[in-house]
């Protein structure tokens, strides 16, 4: 009985000095845990050691956890503590050539550009006239033209198709008029029966008058008739054709008007056609009364035509100013300023135009082709060029234009390099390079 007694109490001490033992060993463990955060945090970690987990006391966990560590998601894209979401492929300010660009910067490699037609060119103050915009007439110059009227009454016959527009030579006979069915007769037989009369009767008389048999007024009344008769009959039998008397045209041309029709009825002396040389063309500016004043300075003048939209310089048709009107219509309120130029281009008489009246010059103004400015919402901008591939869109104020120049009160400066051509173009690489831009939420 003592013998298991003491057997148990070594059990019990054998026991006390193992607990002891393990005691001693994990207190032994060195938990080193140097949690470097740089100099401005620490974060505690807690590790738990499963059951079973050995530690020889020299187990230093050094975790060094700093909030720039790396930190990789799930959709496996590498991120710093700090969440710098900046990826190189998507970097919005446009680079070329090393050079950074910034957002509002428009960005065409000059390659582009020039396939493009992007030119630009420095401002530089220059001479402006003020203009004085109005609509108006392009007309036939006085003396340049003329109407082919009927010799004779009878009906029409065309020598060959005529429209508006046709060629004329000086002397070619355009048409026929027969009286070959008529009651009235044929003019021209009639004409060489009374010129045979009127020539018996002249022969007669200067018989007569020799034997003081009839007055001299009676002599004189007989080689009147004669006379009279021969003119008549003589202008009538050079213009007889197979088909009647014909009509020409006393001048080259062409055929501005066309006033009868094939086979219609005319009598002695109604028109024909007229026929237009086109060599001198007026410009008819109607002015509105409020500019009355200011008449005495017009110049010159710019006109556009509707037909094909181009502006026209009288300075370079030799143009000049004929006369302006000292009163209003009093049916249209408007002052007529009339100009005369050459026409050497595809002028339409009678067309209306745009007419942009050139007043006296003012120095030292900035001005730019009307197609460099770009209307936006009511705004107008310009695109300045402020690099080799860069372009800035700017606003301007702008003032009168004269049909191919505008005036620009602000917004640019002398120096300035301003796209002058093209800038539709800069525009749509603007409105590309504003669509939303690719980004990654996290």
């Amino acid at each position: 009985m003592k013998f298991i007694s003491y057997i148990i109490c070594l059990s019990m001490l054998f026991t006390a000095c193992n607990n002891r033992q393990s005691s001693h060993n994990h207190e032994g463990c060195d938990h080193d845990h140097d949690h470097d955060h740089g100099k401005t945090e620490q974060v505690q970690t807690a590790h738990q050691h499963h059951d079973g987990e050995e530690c020889d006391g020299n187990h230093d966990h050094d975790h060094d956890h700093q909030h720039d560590a790396e930190h990789k998601h799930d959709d496996n894209h590498e991120c710093d503590g700090n969440h710098d979401h900046s990826h190189d492929g998507h970097n919005h300010a446009a680079t070329a050539g090393g050079h950074e660009h910034a957002a509002d910067e428009i960005v065409i490699e000059p390659e582009q550009a020039k396939k493009l037609g992007v030119l630009s060119q420095q401002v530089q103050p220059g001479t402006f006239s003020m203009i004085i915009k109005t609509s108006g007439q392009v007309q036939a110059a006085q003396g340049d033209e003329t109407t082919v009227v009927a010799p004779v009454s009878g009906i029409v016959s065309f020598s060959r198709p005529l429209s508006e527009g046709a060629s004329v030579k000086k002397g070619e006979s355009l048409l026929s008029i027969s009286s070959q069915n008529i009651a009235e007769g044929d003019p021209v037989v009639k004409a060489k029966l009374a010129y045979e009369t009127a020539e018996k009767e002249y022969r007669r008389a200067v018989s007569l008058v020799k034997d003081t048999l009839i007055s001299q007024a009676e002599f004189e009344q007989a080689h009147l008739n004669f006379e009279t008769t021969k003119v008549t009959y003589d202008a009538l039998s050079k213009s007889q054709t197979g088909k009647g008397t014909s009509a020409s045209s006393s001048t080259g041309g062409y055929i501005k008007n066309r006033l009868v029709n094939e086979g219609e009825y005319v009598t002695t002396g109604q028109p024909l056609l007229t026929v237009s040389q086109n060599q001198k063309l007026y410009l008819r500016a109607d002015v509105s009364e409020k500019y009355y004043a200011q008449l005495p300075a017009v110049i010159s003048a710019n006109f556009k035509t509707p037909y094909d939209n181009q502006l026209y310089r009288l300075e370079d048709l030799k143009g000049r100013l004929v006369s302006f009107g000292k009163s209003a219509n009093a049916a249209s309120f408007y002052i007529p300023v009339v100009f005369e130029f050459d026409n050497v281009g595809t002028f339409v008489p009678g067309a209306f135009v745009e007419v942009y009246l050139l007043t006296a010059k003012t120095d030292n103004v900035l001005t730019l082709p009307l197609g460099a400015v770009i209307e936006d919402q009511g705004l107008y901008f310009v695109f300045e060029q402020i690099s080799a591939d860069a372009y800035k869109k700017q606003e301007v104020k702008i003032g009168d234009d004269n049909g191919q120049d505008v005036r620009i009160l602000s917004g640019i400066h002398p120096g300035d390099r301003i796209v002058t051509q093209g800038a539709l173009h800069v525009k749509l690489a603007s409105n590309a390079s504003s669509l939303p831009e690719h980004s990654h939420s996290h």
